[in-house]
């Protein structure tokens, strides 16, 4: 499979001297095209880090992160920006949604800031792929947590992204709500060919990913295809300086 975005020999530091952190030391990985990736480890262990680094919200210290055949390390803010609205899909924990926008303004911003033409056709299909049928025109007060995340996943999906990246996307949620939001996920990779990573401390949402990276002390110390919720908690126990 092609690697829709690659981390080759990453590192992060903040700080200088005495007070230097190295948050990611040397990671090396790729994500395959129509792949649904999680990304796991104890606090501070660099997960956040990688994700900001994978999808051009920070630069690396040393190291290469291409997107597709794109280069990002040495971009201009300018182009980074360009690139991560076009290209790169996001969905927040706290969903991040513009409360007098309705559901389809809050879906197609996107596009609208970047003076991009709305699809119409694409629009309905996004809306009803993610059950937000009938809701078009509720504003995000007017929602459940579940459905305002599920607009966010929409807004994501509508540029035609290669990939979303997930912070915590469910860390707001109640568990069966959050659930319906992983289900969802899990279809928009089966059913629309699209590449999702997820960062996330939820075993239980590990388990809807093909793979689990896990971090600890800013390396990828192991990865686990084919996740079960028990095999992520237990190997969760055993990272880094918790062994």
């Amino acid at each position: 499979m092609t690697d829709v975005v690659r981390l080759d020999a990453v590192s992060k530091v903040y700080g200088t001297g005495q007070s230097a952190v190295a948050a990611l030391r040397e990671v090396t990985a790729g994500i395959p095209q129509g792949s649904f990736t999680a990304v796991m480890g104890p606090s501070g262990s660099g997960k956040s880090t990688f994700l900001h680094c994978a999808a051009g919200l920070d630069s690396p210290s040393s190291g290469s992160v291409k997107l597709g055949g794109t280069e990002l390390s040495g971009m201009d803010e300018t182009r980074l920006t360009k690139l991560r609205r076009q290209r790169i899909g996001f969905v927040f924990q706290a969903f991040n949604l513009v409360p007098a926008l309705t559901v389809t303004e809050n879906i197609t911003l996107p596009l609208r800031l970047s003076g991009s033409r709305v699809d119409r056709a694409w629009l309905r299909e996004i809306v009803s792929r993610v059950g937000l049928d009938g809701r078009t025109g509720h504003r995000p007060a007017q929602l459940s947590g579940g459905q305002q995340q599920r607009v966010a996943i929409a807004r994501a999906l509508m540029t035609r992204p290669e990939v979303v990246f997930g912070d915590e996307p469910t860390g707001a949620l109640d568990t069966m709500t959050a659930r319906e939001v992983l289900r969802l996920l899990r279809e928009v990779v089966d059913g629309m060919g699209q590449t999702v990573v997820m960062v996330t401390h939820d075993p239980v949402a590990a388990s809807y990913a093909d793979t689990v990276l896990l971090l600890a002390d800013g390396r990828i110390v192991d990865t686990m295809t084919a996740p079960t919720s028990e095999r992520v908690a237990e190997r969760m126990t055993r990272l880094g300086a918790w062994v």
